[in-house]
């Protein structure tokens, strides 16, 4: 007989404990672009980011529901992983901010999949979305990369909610 039969109302995770207890665990900075439809760039700043699979090549990145640039990842057939450098927090926090044109002030290229790829990044990936998975309150997009870059550096990293680097 299984624990939770003996139990069936099992104690539920308080969201407010479970955000500072994944705060625990220090990430790096990325900035999501993708090429609208209306020939613009879009761009948010995300740090749930991981490698998935070597062969092929897959990453994925979590985008919560609410996001205002949602739609046109579900859209895209192509988006941009830009990781930031330490010397990036303006950057970072420019991508995170709701309501503004993110692009604005900030230097990009397209790179060869005509997604936006922003300069004094540690590496960039230019993929095509692959499947997008239900996550909760988010959506998990799985990208297989199909070209990328990397360059010498220090990360900026994220860790219990606020931006630090290495010693």
């Amino acid at each position: 007989m299984s624990s939770n039969a003996a139990n069936p109302a099992a104690p539920v995770v308080e969201s407010t404990a479970f955000r500072a207890a994944c705060g625990k665990f220090a990430t790096g900075i990325t900035v999501v672009t993708v090429m609208g439809d209306d020939g613009q760039p879009y761009g948010m700043t995300a740090n749930s980011f991981t490698s998935v699979s070597l062969d092929p090549p897959l990453v994925a990145v979590c985008i919560d529901r609410k996001a205002t640039m949602l739609p046109l990842l579900e859209a895209a057939k192509h988006i941009g992983i830009n990781i930031l450098s330490e010397s990036q927090r303006d950057v970072s926090a420019q991508f995170a901010r709701r309501g503004s044109n993110r692009f604005e002030a900030t230097d990009w290229n397209p790179g060869e999949l005509s997604v936006p790829l922003l300069p004094g990044v540690l590496a960039h990936f230019e993929c095509s979305v692959a499947a997008i998975h239900e996550g909760g309150d988010h959506r998990i997009v799985l990208a297989e990369v199909q070209r990328l870059k990397y360059f010498e550096g220090r990360p900026l990293l994220y860790f219990a909610s606020r931006y630090e680097t290495l010693a």
